[in-house]
């Protein structure tokens, strides 16, 4: 399996606080990666080292073949008064590849257009962000990742806290990513998400496990990253439990994000009760 990214002996800090301690991984090419764990377990700094915004402490970090990345943050990280269109937002992955005073080419705007399509936010293209809802304002900034040109595709969790429409269509756009060849990597906080990837990094201030979903997402790896005071298992059913902060209820949320509590089988069957 041939890899898009690797990481040799990686170290990520903000100022003397490391973030994220020695970890070598490898993302494979052309799969959908998730990298999964605990608040503050350093998911986005890995995201932000792996698109070259967080310069390693130490180790290094190689993108082979000098693949392009395109990196999608969380909407609410973002400025929603920015006073630009849903369109002209959209527009602005393209500028990367246009160079200096350069303007919109015919194929420029074909990609703008179907970027906006596939998040079906076509209808909102002159509205503004402060005019959108949260997952509405996810799908914007989802469009204008994928209408850069790419290999690469970070995700910083794309699919927290929306509503079902709009989880329905960036999980959609994603899976289409990484089954047409795209190297798609995620972070999440949810178990379910993590075991439909093809690959995953399971963090703990450091890569503990990285691997298949069977081989890392077990019993023994989620405990030693959440912790006994996270982990659960009941003696009746055997089924693991992870109390995650990150499962709050949110009206109209896609159903297996309605519980605080994630109940996840715990001997063979991790993928969701």
């Amino acid at each position: 399996m041939r890899s898009a990214i690797s990481a040799s002996d990686l170290v990520l800090s903000y100022g003397a606080t490391i973030a994220v301690d020695r970890s070598t991984f490898e993302i494979p090419r052309g799969l959908l990666t998730a990298v999964i764990g605990p608040n503050g377990s350093g998911k986005s700094t890995v995201l932000d080292g792996l698109a070259g915004l967080a310069a390693p402490a130490a180790g290094t970090v190689t993108i082979h073949d000098d693949a392009p990345v395109a990196y999608v943050l969380q909407a609410t990280k973002v400025n929603e008064a920015l006073p630009v269109t849903v369109r002209e937002l959209v527009r602005m992955g393209r500028y990367s590849s246009l160079g200096s005073f350069q303007r919109l080419r015919s194929r420029d705007r074909e990609v703008v257009e179907t970027a906006m399509a596939d998040l079906d936010i076509a209808g909102l293209a002159g509205k503004h962000l402060h005019e959108l809802s949260g997952g509405q304002r996810q799908r914007v900034f989802l469009a204008q990742g994928i209408a850069q040109d790419h290999e690469i595709l970070l995700l910083d969790e794309p699919l927290t806290g929306l509503d079902i429409t709009s989880a329905q269509a960036i999980d959609a756009v994603i899976h289409h990513a990484a089954a047409t060849g795209c190297t798609v990597v995620l972070t999440t906080h949810d178990l379910t998400s993590a075991r439909a990837a093809d690959h995953v990094l399971l963090m703990a201030g450091e890569v503990i496990a990285s691997g298949p979903p069977d081989q890392v997402l077990t019993p023994e790896n989620l405990r030693a990253a959440y912790g006994p005071s996270l982990m659960h298992v009941d003696a009746g059913s055997g089924n693991l439990f992870i109390d995650d902060p990150a499962h709050v209820p949110v009206a109209g949320r896609h159903l297996h994000r309605e519980r605080t509590i994630h109940v996840e089988g715990a001997e063979t069957d991790l993928h969701g009760g």
